[in-house]
């Protein structure tokens, strides 16, 4: 996803085959989506929500198993008679949903169907299933527009893994975590597939060991592509209590085709690329204390050492381009080797979309809270489908290279952390 140049490729990241305010205006109409894309009330489900049921997603959740999880989830909800019920059944179905994509895309219990295991996609629709039952839902009780928006946002919260990062007690080990994101460009290709959310998957609470002998244990959690979920401060709020207590993190999205780029700088702008309800939001990144927000933050990350390891077979890149306005200046201006004393940001290493934006919010966030940790971007290669399926309308909605593909990157970022644990 980077937007710009490039850029406009990558989230922070890829246009797929080819990056505490509200400063989003409305999204676009969608075209008719099926039955449930009407209006409950004066209520109607997103234009995120309305993709679903087109037949893509619908034959990925048939042959993940997963299309059971919103009709499970609409009949428990209509039967509860109260918001604490209500309460503790968004909490125990999202936690639910995502604990069962991780087991199986690790190989725990069923597959489901015949779609391969590391597979991110069924905890993405499945997930927009339950959210769209909840926004249209009529309860047998009194329910405020406000606590409705609540029950959506922690089921967001709990089926994004985000509550339930834990390392167990003691020492003698690190703590990693590492971040990823939905698939996004849906309306260019329905069957996007987002490489990070498949190692977020893969990773969430694994054990690695370094060459030297170290243990380190993996927590993952994965973030919308939506502005508007990061202006209300969905990473601070999941980063916040984390941050302290690990030995290293890095967010993870999707970049440029055929590469793996550690990105050096973030830059704190949005250039307002469409996100996954195209919407757009142009400007600066809107953060808490704006007087105090420096223009760029950049990676702890050992990227010397990442780049000069054999981590598997795409390139990996120490990444330091970025656009900036010079000081004195009023145009933007590429940079090779970062910014210049003083610039203003119009694009970082990872571009001006939502992989620059989490890249700029964490280490900030790291700076802000005062910690020394290793911490950074990596962008991962775009996931391409094998050769013969790249029609979007006629396409198949996986194929042996696209699987090989996405385990060899799912891989090769495992390989990733573990250089950079050492």
């Amino acid at each position: 996803m980077v937007g710009r140049r490039v850029r406009v490729a990558q989230l922070g990241c890829a246009v797929a085959a080819m990056t505490f305010c509200t400063l989003l205006g409305p999204a676009p109409a969608e075209a008719a989506a099926g039955p449930r894309g009407a209006a409950a009330g004066t209520r109607q489900a997103t234009v995120e929500e309305q993709r679903l049921d087109r037949a893509a997603p619908q034959e990925i959740l048939a042959r993940s198993g997963f299309a059971d999880a919103a009709p499970e989830f609409t009949r428990a909800i209509g039967a509860t008679r109260s918001y604490g019920a209500a309460e503790r059944l968004v909490e125990r179905a999202g936690t639910r949903l995502w604990q069962r994509a991780v087991d199986r895309v690790q190989g725990r219990g069923p597959a489901g169907g015949d779609l391969s295991r590391d597979d991110d996609r069924p905890l993405y629709w499945a997930r927009l299933g339950l959210t769209r039952e909840l926004r249209l839902w009529e309860p047998k009780f009194a329910l405020s527009e406000a606590r409705r928006a609540a029950l959506i946002d922690r089921l967001e919260q709990t089926s994004r893994g985000q509550t339930t990062v834990g390392y167990p007690a003691g020492k003698g080990y690190k703590r990693i975590l590492l971040t990823g994101f939905d698939p996004f460009t849906l309306d260019s290709d329905i069957r996007i597939s987002n490489p990070s959310g498949a190692t977020a998957l893969a990773l969430d609470g694994t054990w690695i060991r370094t060459a030297d002998g170290q243990r380190a244990r993996i927590e993952t959690m994965t973030f919308p592509v939506r502005w508007q979920d990061f202006a209300d401060g969905v990473v601070e709020r999941a980063l916040t209590p984390v941050l302290p207590k690990v030995d290293l993190f890095t967010t993870v999205s999707q970049g440029r085709i055929g590469r793996i780029d550690v990105e050096r700088f973030n830059g704190a702008w949005r250039g307002g690329f469409p996100d996954n309800v195209n919407a757009s939001s142009t400007g600066q990144v809107p953060v808490r204390d704006p007087a105090t927000q420096p223009q760029w933050t950049r990676t702890t990350l050992p990227y010397q050492d990442i780049v000069a390891a054999d981590t598997g077979r795409f390139p990996v890149y120490d990444h330091t381009d970025v656009t900036e306005i010079p000081a004195g200046a009023t145009a933007p201006v590429d940079r090779p080797d970062g910014p210049t004393p003083g610039s203003a940001a119009r694009a970082g290493g990872g571009g001006d979309y939502l992989s620059n934006e989490i890249a700029y919010r964490a280490t900030l966030l790291r700076d802000r809270l005062g910690l020394s940790i290793p911490g950074g971007h990596v962008h991962t290669p775009v996931l391409q489908f094998g050769p013969g399926n790249t029609d979007p309308a006629n396409g198949a909605v996986t194929d042996p290279g696209f699987v090989r593909n996405r385990l060899d990157i799912v891989a090769q970022m495992r390989a990733i952390v573990t250089a950079a644990a050492e």
